[in-house]
């Protein structure tokens, strides 16, 4: 017989000797089917997570995007981190000069965020647009679905409008109709109206930098054509995407931009303020669309390969607790002479058979705990919002499988032929050596440290959540129900404008169980960021430090009763009343508390003046003459759910700026109930109207802490199912230890021992792994923070008390788990005990 042939019959040998393994352990786990269904269930809890996680982390993280040429697309930061914690628009000037300048980059595409009142396509309503120049389609390589995409010829300020519609815009609000091609709309901004005809459909695809119903070139937007707009270095609205010119890397275009960008600065010293430390930057658009939710899915992977883990060493301990009480089978097998390799392989045979039932399992329900995770992933990255479930979960899911299987053949202890060193042949009960009794601990601490990782991790979460909600916000959130009701400019003077809201406010105000009504521009929380970092401003008698820059104020523009609406105090002064801002001889404006301190500290503010200094109101309709204070209300932090102080100017509505329009309803009634009446009001004195998203500002609040929330929620869930197999480990552990001790404990009992004291020394065996387990999770733990904060930076150590509160918790309920087991033990009875061997 040739080399070959030999080989072949060797193969075939070693298939059939591994299938009759496999039919052995079929027939061994059908006498135990209570273990085999607790292994399965348990496998399939740790490997159904890592398949639907690791799914949800390739379809956010690592999957292409369908833009043509993606590895050679960039997006170009600008920051500005000592005025402003995010990036910092561009201006067309800098767009224009890093044109000139910069050759790495073949070419540029603008995208400004816009947002629009819409009519044209049934109901009148808000919409977040693009304004796009003529080359950005074809730099981001995206496509149409339906018509055309905005192009060069659509550049200049005589072309005509013209609209590409979002996909997911025309899927839901247009019900896919493809008629929509060529339909005219009237698209309204505070600065004019203008009409634009629906050219196109967009493929499926990220929308980034906003989340936008359409986009539309730059003539849509009269502000984009003004001077103000095309000359203002420091009037920045525009997001900038670039394409790598052919050879040219990322690390090229990087050192190039920062080349340009830094003659820019020295060449417009006025327009970077030292202080605000301008900075440019360029990543792969890629990498920047998956960057908001980058941390998050990565710390969840990691919470679910602690799962996987406790998964692991709970089945290790149930594997190996069978494999002492087999240890006779095993013993007679070897003295048989049956070889290591060949128990071995009977083992892998069985934990293979589990695992893969386990795996089976677990990416069935994979599936629909993927659905559930996308919906929440959704919150940090739009790219889970198109998620499917694709090969990726089945082959992650044979991995696991394998290297748990692998695990669980090589954690018992073999026996070897000699039977005088193999207690198992001539004696039948169950004896734990050394060896065995030290790996079932091991286990059973590995479960409890990795639990407490997560459940030090989800308390942390709690904890900032609840401290979150318990913040005061100084509004009555609760009987305040705001709706956007966006300035209408068409066809109207700024004076008719405010005449319609005052009108509609007096109507609204007739209605039962509203007792004040009031104008503003800003919805809190919903509308944080809107207006950056706010604007440069001076006041009598204030003096700048060298080197010092005049102080930021936010600018809100209210009408009477405004405070009072909010349930905001006024702490010195006046409200605004309808005489306000109609006297230009003598503006007014109501200023915040820590406004107030700030440039008038222990003088009275009343009467004094403020007048804005910031660069850009010379392209904005903001008036810069010196405006008397008339009041000094309590702070509105209408940007953060945690509120802090607050720099802010009131202006009366009578002089603007009329951007956005939000009405503000007091009500002693249900809010939700005036959403019906008020929409007739305003749509019957304008048809044309949006009136949108009404909500009270305790919902509001809600919604904008939904993140949080459902951090809490995700991990509060692993930490809990990772507790409670933990418990089961520890609860096993000592339960086999009773029963391998029973003779031990007669003895003891016999000579006098009391059952307290055994109870007692099983509750504190296992309060001792509990405590072993939460020593190791706190080292590993602290290792793993320290290594995540070095690629993190918003990661953070958690504060002492989530620690302490989660040690507490895992050694009460190892205690607890203790308790049945200990119990056991006491209740032994002493003449069955002495005859159990």
């Amino acid at each position: 017989m040739n080399e070959t042939a030999k080989k072949d019959s060797a193969s075939r040998e070693a298939i059939v000797t591994f299938m009759n393994d496999l039919k052995f352990a079929v027939r061994s786990f059908s006498r135990s089917k209570g273990l085999a269904i607790t292994v399965v269930l348990t496998l399939a809890l740790g490997i159904g997570a890592n398949a639907a996680i690791f799914s949800l982390v390739r379809g956010v993280l690592l999957r292409p995007l369908v833009n043509r040429d993606e590895d050679r697309l960039i997006y170009i930061q600008q920051s500005a981190p000592g005025i402003s914690p995010g990036e910092v628009p561009f201006s067309v000037p800098e767009i224009q000069d890093l044109r000139a300048s910069v050759k790495t980059l073949s070419s540029f595409g603008e995208f400004s965020t816009v947002g629009f009142t819409m009519i044209g396509l049934g109901e009148p309503r808000e919409v977040r647009a693009g304004v796009v120049d003529g080359s950005y389609f074809d730099v981001v390589g995206l496509h149409p679905v339906l018509g055309r995409l905005i192009g060069p010829q659509d550049d200049g300020p005589k072309a005509a409008g013209v609209v590409v519609l979002t996909y997911r815009f025309w899927s839901t609000t247009c019900k896919s109709d493809p008629s929509v091609i060529g339909k005219t709309l009237r698209l309204g901004s505070g600065f004019g109206d203008r009409s634009a005809t629906i050219i196109g459909v967009l493929e499926p695809s990220i929308p980034y930098p906003a989340d936008t119903e359409l986009i539309a070139n730059i003539v849509t937007s009269p502000h984009h054509l003004s001077a103000t707009m095309q000359n203002g270095r420091v009037h920045r609205m525009t997001e900038l995407f670039g394409h790598l010119a052919p050879g040219a890397t990322l690390d090229q275009a990087r050192a190039e931009l920062r080349t340009a960008y830094g003659a820019m600065i020295k060449d417009h010293a006025d327009a970077y303020s030292p202080q605000a430390h301008f900075q440019i930057d360029a990543k792969l658009l890629r990498e920047q669309i998956t960057s908001g939710a980058r941390t998050v899915l990565l710390v969840l992977l990691a919470a679910s390969g602690l799962v996987f883990i406790i998964a692991c060493s709970n089945v290790a301990n149930l594997i190996l607790a069978r494999s002492v009480r087999r240890e006779g089978e095993l013993a007679i097998r070897a003295a048989l002479g049956a070889s290591a390799g060949a128990l071995r392989r009977t083992l892998l045979a069985e934990s293979l058979i589990l695992c893969v039932a386990g795996a089976a399992l677990g990416v069935i329900s994979a599936r629909p705990l993927l659905a559930v995770l996308a919906r929440y992933a959704s919150r940090f990255s739009v790219r889970a919002l198109e998620l499917t479930v694709d090969s990726s979960m089945l082959w992650v899911g044979a991995l696991l499988a394998v290297i748990a299987a692998v695990l669980l053949a090589y954690v018992p202890h073999l026996p070897t032929a000699n039977a005088s060193q193999t207690p198992g042949l001539t004696n039948g009960g169950v004896r734990i050596t050394g060896s065995t009794s030290r790996r079932l601990r091991v286990f059973a601490i590995t479960q409890i440290a990795a639990s407490f990782m997560l459940l030090a991790g989800a308390s942390m979460l709690l904890k900032t959540l609840l401290s979150i909600q318990a913040a005061q916000t100084g509004l009555d959130t609760r009987h305040v129900l705001a709706i956007n009701v966006p300035a209408m400019s068409h066809g109207k003077t700024p004076e008719q404008v405010v005449d319609f809201y005052k009108e509609s406010m007096r109507r609204i105000e007739a209605l039962p169980g509203v007792s004040r009504t009031a104008f503003g521009i800003v919805v809190p929380w919903r509308d944080a960021g809107i207006f950056g970092p706010g604007f440069q401003f001076s006041g009598d008698g204030h003096v700048r430090a060298p080197g010092e820059e005049d102080p930021r104020a936010q600018l809100r523009t209210i009408s009477p009763g405004f405070f009072a609406a909010l349930g905001v105090p006024i702490i010195a002064g006046r409200d605004f009343n309808q005489l306000d801002g109609k006297n230009n001889k003598d503006p007014v404006v109501i200023v915040s508390q820590s406004l107030a301190q700030r440039m008038f500290p222990n003088q009275d503010p009343l009467n004094r003046h403020i007048y804005w200094t910031d660069p850009v109101m010379k392209f904005v309709p903001i008036s810069t003459v010196p405006h008397r204070i008339i009041g000094v209300t309590a702070d509105i932090d209408d940007d953060h759910v945690v509120p802090g102080p607050t720099i802010t100017v009131y202006n009366p509505f009578e002089e603007g700026p009329m951007f956005g329009g939000r009405l503000f309803i007091h009500s002693s009634a249900n809010p939700y109930s005036l959403v019906t009446p008020v929409t007739r009001i305003i749509r019957d004195m304008s048809a044309e109207q949006p009136v949108e998203r009404a909500a009270t500002l305790e919902d509001i609040r809600a919604e904008v802490l939904t993140p949080d929330r459902l951090n809490t929620v995700v991990f509060g869930v692993f930490a809990a199912v990772a507790l409670a197999i933990a418990l089961v480990g520890v609860a096993g552990v000592l339960a086999f230890s009773v029963s391998a001790r029973t003779r031990e404990f007669g003895i003891r009992l016999a000579l006098g021992s009391q059952p307290r004291h055994l109870l007692t020394g099983v509750v504190v065996e296992g309060a001792v792994m509990a405590a072993a387990g939460v020593v190791a999770g706190a080292v590993s733990g602290y290792a793993l923070a320290r290594l995540a904060g070095s690629y993190f930076q918003d990661m953070r150590m958690p504060s002492a008390a989530p620690v302490v509160a989660s040690a507490l918790v895992l050694l009460a309920a190892a205690v607890v788990a203790s308790a049945l087991p200990a119990a056991r033990a006491a209740r032994i009875n002493v003449i069955e005990a002495l005859r159990s061997e």
